[in-house]
């Protein structure tokens, strides 16, 4: 530290005694004023660092947090998958920008004041606020690189810190915090920053437009499909669609506003059809891999979405198959790798039954086929992903016998890594690929080589992925998410 910074005392954002409440929404607004007041202190105080002023203390704020206390084992609704703990206890979370998880906590602390009739406590907790964070949502202030300010950052504020910013929550068996508490909440306020902030890096939209059903795909001319459905949408007054916005946060609100193209694309593009409560549909165009697809789906699963669904091309395995078929993946054999040290292999990833029927009534919807005939475009079974992208140039001595082993009728690169997280985070999950090529039988991804088929089937397959997500928005949320996806000990919010 430097010399003249070793005697600087701790000055923090005043001090509130915590308050317990039985209404979910003054809960909240309570929690909105701590992270307002806490921001705000942070901000003042960078400011003035940051125009040159000599700093006069060590400058700190805490995240507020929401605290339950229980004393009974209350009798649950066994059909649910959330909204109470496991036992007898004391459990918090820190709490990160409740103006954006608004309507997310009150649900999750309306289950909490139902299921267990106990007020919920909110205050101040003991984990510091990074400055980073703290100013984020000020478009006028950037921090700076270290070095870059005439003292050093860490000295007088609080910057990230790993230590409290990972998923040992979600990973993990029951989790205690250090002051002897449960988990409340499957992410603390640092890990979900950490998200926020990576995802307007990626995507080059704000979390703010994210919406409630994520699709995602890793082919291009998805995305004009979806500008083009969401300019439908908008010219319909009955569609309960109210914006569309693109890369770079550009919003229309009507079908024949102008989109100006964007200058630098962001790794993973990403646009969102609106609906005023959040219900709407966001496509994220992940690129090729399962990096790509892990680390989407590590940043978005702190949104805590209702559902999210691969729709990506594949490779069909089978002779039978076509260029332009579906596959509805019920299960994955997972080569991926990405997810080994947080997810093992020999964890079953289990298909579930409210997205795989969504889906495939969603096919007969658009398709207009049904029963048996539905079999002549879409296969049913298990999906391989590997992180090897010329795979069919290996010795296909080893490859294809997994493959035929484990009964594969597709194979991609991130299918089964979205499905894996989707696990481990508990987001309800879903795959319909679309067969782009058969190595195995000679048809090649090479240009020239789709059919009128495979095109009419490709301009199709978004339109299924829509409608999918649109039938699981009429479904009750406490139905889509599934008791599958809760393991032993889990946390009341979802």
């Amino acid at each position: 530290m430097n010399s003249s910074l070793k005697s600087l005392i701790l000055e923090t954002a005043p001090a509130r005694d915590p308050r317990s409440f039985g209404d979910p929404a003054a809960a909240v607004a309570h929690l909105e004023e701590l992270y307002s007041e806490a921001c705000s202190f942070l901000t003042e105080k960078f400011s003035l660092i940051a125009s040159g002023a000599e700093p006069e203390a060590r400058y700190r704020a805490y995240y507020p947090e929401i605290r339950v206390v229980t004393t009974s084992y209350a009798t649950m609704d066994s059909r649910l998958s959330f909204g109470h703990v496991a036992k007898p206890g004391e459990y918090s979370t820190t709490i990160t920008r409740p103006d954006l998880f608004r309507n997310y906590l009150k649900q999750q602390i309306s289950q909490i004041l139902r299921n267990h009739g106990v007020m919920v406590q909110i205050g101040i907790s003991d984990t510091p606020m990074p400055v980073h964070f703290a100013v984020a949502n000020d478009e006028n202030i950037t921090v700076p690189q270290e070095g870059a300010m005439a003292y050093p950052l860490r000295d007088i504020f609080d910057v990230p810190d790993l230590t409290t910013t990972h998923d040992d929550i979600v990973n993990g068996f029951d989790y205690t915090h250090t002051d002897g508490s449960g988990a409340l909440a499957p992410f603390m306020a640092q890990r979900i920053d950490y998200s926020l902030a990576r995802l307007s890096h990626y995507t080059a939209t704000d979390a703010c437009h994210f919406q409630n059903h994520v699709l995602f795909t890793n082919y291009q001319f998805y995305v004009s499909e979806f500008e083009a459905y969401a300019r439908s949408q908008l010219a319909d007054p009955e569609s309960g669609y109210t914006s569309f916005v693109s890369t770079g946060n550009v919003e229309i609100t009507s079908a024949d506003e102008d989109i100006p193209p964007t200058a630098k694309m962001p790794q993973m593009p990403t646009y969102h059809l609106k609906r005023a409560d959040g219900s709407g549909i966001t496509l994220v165009n992940i690129g090729v891999g399962p990096s790509n697809a892990k680390t989407a789906t590590d940043h978005i699963a702190v949104l805590r979405p209702h559902a999210w669904i691969m729709v990506g091309h594949c490779a069909g395995l089978r002779n039978s198959q076509r260029l332009g078929d579906f596959v509805l993946a019920h299960a994955y054999l997972r080569e991926d790798h990405v997810l080994d040290d947080d997810l093992p292999v020999w964890v079953p990833i289990p298909a579930l039954a409210e997205i795989q029927t969504s889906l495939e009534d969603a096919v007969e919807q658009v398709t207009e086929l049904e029963g048996y005939e539905l079999k002549r475009i879409m296969r049913t079974g298990t999906v391989a992903t590997i992180d090897n992208r010329n795979w069919e140039l290996r010795d296909q001595s080893g490859p294809v016998q997994r493959l035929s082993q484990s009964r594969a009728i597709a194979l991609d690169m991130e299918s089964a890594t979205i499905a894996a997280n989707g696990f481990r985070f508990r987001v309800p999950y879903g795959t319909l690929l679309c067969v782009s090529d058969k190595p195995l039988h000679g048809e090649l991804k090479l240009p020239g080589m789709a059919s009128d088929f495979y095109k009419s089937q490709v301009s199709r397959h978004l339109l299924i992925g829509i409608r999918s997500m649109e039938l699981l928005r009429d479904m009750p949320i406490e139905r889509i998410h599934s008791r599958k996806l809760r393991s032993f000990e889990e946390t009341a919010f979802l």
